[in-house]
């Protein structure tokens, strides 16, 4: 018997949250062998490569507006370049699921930040309570730590390549908002995506300690794995997926994944990788996980506000 709608678009929301909730995994046990700059540029250039053959396929057009380049290009080496390298770096250095937890945590505090210093959006005093609870969060993680004198320096280190390289990619998902205007999403994130890859892997080759070696493609099966698990589920599945719900379902329904998936980084973590969560580990994540509740869920009251405010926006005749 054939699912109904709301069945399929059920499950393709689970499978979402599982695969964003374990590519965390894989990126750790991918990078532990392979430089991060060739690892993911090489994942960023195929799957780019892959959408943008898929459109042309389908008879969507490819070709970019010429006065788009610039922002286009921008937008590319903050999202891939700047963000992969810097945040697979820092994941070297923290669990699988603390990484997952920051960036969900993250995500939706600086989405509206960003957005407010580019007037798309208000900052409200909803999201300086967001900000307020994940600060508490970051504290409980590491202030207990830091008082006896147990801090781990490359864990910092590790947690703030981690929430760097997710600022860079919102205030980069932020900047790309007015290119959907004139783009389809999903042309957008193939273009970002191939122009993204193709300029971390010649920067990689040259630069990145152990990339030449990495270019010769002998990983272990481990390393090829995780690199095939995160372009075919994680890059090219999953974002479709994210899309289509996008349509379907809307911001608000759509964004609950980012309580979900951190929850699944955490047990795989713990069940496949052996990572050790404490009770104050577990404490600050509750804390950063009640911020992105707070940043994503809006009061019936400031929806009715909203809504009132657009039926009173003059309307062109």
């Amino acid at each position: 018997m054939a699912l109904s709608t709301a069945a399929t678009q059920r499950g393709l929301f689970l499978f979402l949250c599982l695969v964003w909730g374990t590519n965390w995994l894989a990126m750790k046990a991918g990078t532990a062998e392979v430089p991060p700059g060739i690892y993911s540029g090489l994942r960023w250039t195929v799957a780019g490569a892959v959408l943008l053959i898929f459109l042309a396929l389908r008879g969507d057009p490819v070709r970019v507006p010429p006065r788009l380049w610039g922002r286009i290009i921008w937008v590319s080496i903050m999202m891939i370049p700047l963000n992969a390298v810097i945040m697979l770096y820092g994941l070297r250095h923290v669990s699988s699921g603390l990484a997952a937890v920051l960036n969900s945590a993250l995500t939706p505090i600086a989405m509206v930040g960003f957005a407010a210093i580019l007037g798309q959006e208000r900052f409200s005093r909803r999201h300086l309570g967001a900000l307020a609870v994940g600060v508490a969060g970051v504290l409980v993680l590491f202030g207990p730590k830091a008082a006896v004198g147990a801090l781990d320096t490359l864990e910092v280190l590790g947690a703030l390549g981690v929430m760097i390289g997710n600022l860079l990619y919102c205030w980069s998902s932020v900047s790309a908002r007015p290119l959907m205007r004139s783009l389809p999403p999903v042309h957008l994130v193939a273009i970002t995506n191939f122009i993204g890859g193709v300029v971390l892997l010649v920067f990689a080759l040259p630069f990145e300690p152990g990339a030449l070696r990495a270019a010769r493609l002998d990983w272990s099966w481990v390393a090829w794995l995780s690199w095939w698990y995160l372009l075919l589920p994680a890059s090219l599945g999953a974002t479709i997926i994210y899309f289509r719900l996008m349509r379907d379902w809307g911001a608000g329904r759509v964004g609950t994944y980012a309580f979900i998936s951190p929850v699944v980084a955490v047990l795989v973590g713990i069940l496949v990788a052996g990572e050790q969560v404490g009770l104050v580990d577990a404490a600050g994540m509750a804390l950063m996980l009640g911020a992105a509740f707070l940043a994503l869920h809006k009061p019936a009251s400031e929806k009715a506000a909203e809504a009132q405010a657009k039926a009173n926006e003059p309307k062109n005749t």
